[in-house]
């Protein structure tokens, strides 16, 4: 049992997050089913034939992902927004009607699955307002209205909570910028576009600048205020780091959204553009990754919040290795050419959509549900076991999805076998029955995590500690005697930090080097030996590193507990102790 002091809820209005909070975790699991259903049919092609076919199953997944994790979004931002302000939200009934409406472009999505699966569009005025069929874009001009006015309410109630611009930091700037860019980029996909081509380079800018420019903008903008709550980091610190990474998410991101165009029918100029705009984005995400180890190691406190950090971990690593590494790998054209619409693409975009802004999500909820229900303490052993059975699943799928991808490459690209046929089943049969293995992983793992936040406050308290046990909860109540601890619990050095990063890129750059050798005349040939070599180190020896460094990483803040209280440099960082 876990005894924990959190400090009170300082603003009524925070409360209205709680509903966006309970909501992300229902759309999440119910995401996380469908998940589960694609990676069975995937096994065994006629299950639920004709009942939930698989393209109508892999639409709501995709458009549940987002729509759970724009829940998640817009829950820490009403929560944070007033410690920000130092005041009350705006307009709680506006909050309030923005739920609702949250509420009923979910069903309507559901709907709109239907009416795709019929052909039914309902055409008016030129504009399709059931259905439109674009990929994560299905759900029609009528939900695209409600989704924009949604997007208002929210740059709105958050603009006009912030404090005169004058009093602003670097965090209010960039979740300023995220929520109106959230508003102003989303008109973008709202216009039917008959030339599919012209269709495709618009519908990008919603999906990419999206993710990989507002979305982006808004995950360094909380990751840094929640830095801040848990570890109490310096705010100039912190806005400096957001001020960087968000410039670096714009400069590298407006152009990088070219890898996009390389193969619907724009000009050749794009696969230069954009390979070497894509290969700049991992440096915003490298600059994140660095500065969370700074802010976790400002002192040597022990966490206050263990799980909520947990998933902030989880999320800056998955980050730097779905978004960033696998990104960079598969970005390039001459990679690209390979890569684009195999296995090998959900390998990357499980780990950054799920990793990157799901966990931000879920590591909020963390926070702020337990000050929201007025807990002082509780048990934290189950949020705990819930990450590592979320990270491990996440990371056992990416390698089926990877190497699966890497068979499917050479089979259906190179030897040009059938894929309706049948000839990549047996090919790819073993990593077909890999990812719902690892996919049950996730599901138990994602249960939990819902299970535990949603009974938060309604479970019996954890324990308080026996009669003349030493409870290590304010670390100044450490015995000084207490010998600092050695091994895999020891002080995390920012050194070996970069030697942990080193090695994850290393393994980047193998992957990287396998997908290039997919363009030697001895491959397209027929001789997989050198792809499938360097799929076969690189894939898992990178999410191997990833694995143990976030194990590495987390062994070091909770052995804090057992050790005296470092002193600090002149910044307030923590120095090195001697075993």
């Amino acid at each position: 049992m876990i005894q924990l002091q959190f400090q009170k809820l300082q603003y009524q209005t925070q409360r209205l997050s709680m509903r966006f909070f309970m909501l992300m975790l229902v759309l999440f699991i119910v995401q996380v089913v469908f998940g589960l259903l694609l990676a069975l049919q995937h096994v065994d092609p006629t299950l639920l034939s004709g009942v939930l076919n698989f393209n109508i199953a892999r639409s709501e997944h995709l458009n549940l992902g987002i729509l759970w994790i724009l829940s998640g979004f817009i829950g820490t931002i009403l929560f944070v927004g007033p410690l920000l302000s130092k005041r009350e939200l705006a307009a709680p009934w506006l909050v309030k009607f923005l739920f609702y409406a949250l509420v009923a472009v979910t069903l309507w999505n559901i709907v709109a699955q239907g009416f795709a699966r019929n052909g039914v569009a309902g055409w008016w005025m030129g504009q399709p307002w059931f259905q439109e069929g674009l990929e994560y874009l299905e759900a029609g001009r009528a939900a695209d209205v409600v989704i924009l006015i949604g997007f208002s309410i929210l740059a709105f109630v958050v603009l006009k909570t912030f404090p005169p611009r004058k009093e602003w930091n670097e965090i209010h700037w960039g979740l300023a910028l995220g929520v109106v860019a959230l508003t102003l980029v989303w008109v973008f996909g709202m216009f039917f576009i008959e030339r599919q081509d012209v269709s495709e380079y618009f519908r990008w800018y919603v999906v990419h600048y999206w993710v990989e420019g507002v979305w982006e903008v808004i995950h360094i903008s909380l990751v840094g205020f929640l830095l801040v709550l848990l570890f109490d980091a310096n705010v100039k610190s912190v806005g400096y780091a957001v001020f960087w990474g968000v410039a670096l998410v714009w400069l590298s991101g407006l152009i990088g959204n070219a890898h996009h165009y390389f193969w619907i029918g724009t000009p050749e100029f794009w696969q230069f553009w954009g390979s070497l705009f894509s290969a700049l984005e991992p440096l915003p995400l490298i600059f994140c990754f660095w500065h969370i180890y700074l802010d976790a190691h400002h002192d040597r406190r022990p966490l206050k919040n263990a799980p909520a950090f947990y998933f902030i971990l989880g999320s800056v690593v998955l980050e730097q290795v779905g978004a960033g590494i696998l990104g960079f790998t598969m970005t390039f054209a001459l990679t690209n050419v390979w890569s684009h619409g195999t296995w090998v693409t959900p390998a990357h975009a499980h780990l950054a959509l799920f990793g990157t802004f799901g966990m931000l999500g879920i590591a909020a909820a963390y926070y702020a549900v337990p000050l929201m229900r007025g807990i002082s303490s509780y048990d934290e052993r189950m949020g705990r076991l819930a990450f590592w059975l979320v990270f491990i699943g996440m990371l056992g799928m990416s390698l089926a999805f990877a190497l699966g991808g890497t068979v499917q490459v050479f089979a259906y690209r190179t030897l040009a076998l059938d894929w309706f046929g049948g000839d990549l089943y047996p090919a790819m049969g073993f990593f077909k029955a890999l990812v719902p293995v690892f996919g049950t992983v996730f599901l138990i793992g994602s249960g939990l995590i819902v299970y535990d936040l949603v009974t938060l406050g309604h479970r019996a308290p954890a324990q308080a500690p026996a009669p003349g046990a030493v409870a290590f909860a304010d670390p100044h109540a450490v015995p000084g005697g207490v010998r600092a601890l050695t091994g895999w619990s020891r002080y995390l050095t920012g050194y070996e930090t970069s030697l942990w990063l080193l090695g994850m890129w290393f393994f980047g750059a193998v992957i990287t080097f396998g997908l290039l050798s997919f363009n030697l005349a001895s491959v397209r040939a027929g001789d997989a030996t050198l792809p499938y070599l360097l799929a076969g180190i690189g894939y898992p020896g990178l999410l191997l590193v990833t694995l143990l460094f976030v194990w590495r990483f987390l062994a070091s803040l909770e052995a804090r507990a057992q050790e005296p209280v470092a002193a600090t440099d002149t910044n307030g960082y923590a120095l090195p102790q001697s075993a």
